[in-house]
């Protein structure tokens, strides 16, 4: 049979309490992050022979990503977000594409919002 595929895994609401914020108090008390992984590759002969060797290994997705956000800090969940594609897009070179999403839960905004999102995608070329 011919025919196109894209194929991709999803770790979905990874949670990691981190000190990331604009505001100096972000950064002493810390807060909740949750962070989703779209991680596209072509894992067709993982799937056809049923073979973990021939897929990514998501434990070691799951410790890159803990890493960035625990290791280091920064202001902006968008740069989180990025730091995070460009990390796993350098150490997993089977992946073709990755999103993620990163959000932080209770945003200091003065009003009531569940949380907010910052979402980043690249192609590796």
């Amino acid at each position: 049979m011919n025919c196109t595929t894209r194929s991709s895994v999803r770790l979905v609401n990874l949670v990691f309490y981190a000190h990331h914020g604009v505001l100096k108090e972000e950064h002493a008390v810390g807060a909740r992050y949750e962070v989703d992984a779209e991680l596209v590759f072509d894992f067709t002969e993982a799937a056809n022979l049923d073979d973990i060797s021939k897929t990514i290994d998501y434990g070691m997705v799951y410790q890159k990503i803990k890493a960035v956000l625990t290791q280091k800090r920064f202001f902006l969940i968008e740069a989180v977000a990025s730091e995070i594609v460009h990390e796993l897009l350098s150490d997993f070179h089977v992946l073709q594409e990755t999103t993620v999403k990163v959000r932080k839960r209770n945003p200091p905004l003065n009003g009531i919002c569940d949380y907010a999102e910052a979402c980043f995608s690249a192609t590796r070329t």
